[in-house]
């Protein structure tokens, strides 16, 4: 999905109460990479990747995803298009829960729907003087297709370090039930870092990230991840 969680998952949870005004949006990302958790779905080539999504008053949301995707274990998938459905509950005025569902489907090739995998979520976010504080959860029962559960649980801080620029710093873990059905170079769970830098300018939305992984994978190793987006609104 926009797997750090498409692109629900890279927004601050208490950001999403605040523009939930707006009925109708999309967003145009080109990323240099496109990551999840700290792994490469394009082979480390750029992204082009695009959202449109719904926001009501009351929280609840609707949107899809998609991104051109490229495994390079020599078959054609190509496109991974996404579907998410959800609602924000404001809790007070420090405290945010995101929840909902999503489906990620692929594209391009014969065999690409075979990935086809839901998965649930659950995202708290804390607002306080210091910063933003995010925890979130996500539990897949049929990770790509394979009928295995799979887990990832993540924290991650939000700092304004002047005005209009800020610096996240996140900390995750993916952890699959059953290995023999999916592993992570021979192991059944891995960790992720990611420190990114956020600021916007004219209109558009930059994010520059340094990322790394307890892998030894050439498609999971540190890099240097840079994204430039825009928003509309309808």
């Amino acid at each position: 999905m926009n797997k750090n969680i498409i692109a629900i998952a890279a927004t601050s949870l208490l950001a999403v109460s605040a523009s939930s005004h707006a009925a109708l949006s999309s967003t145009v990302n080109l990323a240099s990479d496109y990551t999840f958790n700290g792994v490469s779905q394009t082979v480390n080539d750029p992204a082009l990747q695009a959202s449109f999504d719904y926001a009501a008053d009351n929280g609840f949301y609707a949107g899809t995803w998609a991104s051109n995707v490229d495994f390079g274990t020599g078959e054609d998938t190509n496109i991974e298009w996404d579907a998410y459905i959800g609602k924000f509950y404001q809790l007070n005025d420090k405290v945010g829960l995101d929840t909902g569902i999503a489906y990620y489907t692929y594209h391009g090739d014969d065999a690409s729907d075979t990935y086809n995998y839901p998965e649930a979520y659950a995202k708290f976010a804390y607002n306080s003087s210091m910063g933003d504080t995010e925890f979130n959860f996500w539990y897949s029962w049929d990770y790509f297709g394979l009928d295995v559960n799979h887990y990832i649980a993540m924290i991650a801080h939000t700092v304004e370090v002047s005005e209009g620029h800020s610096v996240k710093v996140s900390f995750d873990r993916s952890t699959s039930a059953d290995e023999n059905k999916w592993s992570w170079d021979g192991d059944d769970a891995y960790n992720h870092y990611r420190v990114e830098y956020m600021t916007s300018l004219n209109g558009f939305d930059f994010n520059l990230a340094a990322e790394n992984t307890s892998m030894d994978m050439d498609s999971a190793d540190s890099r240097i991840v840079l994204g430039v987006s825009r928003t509309f609104s309808f």
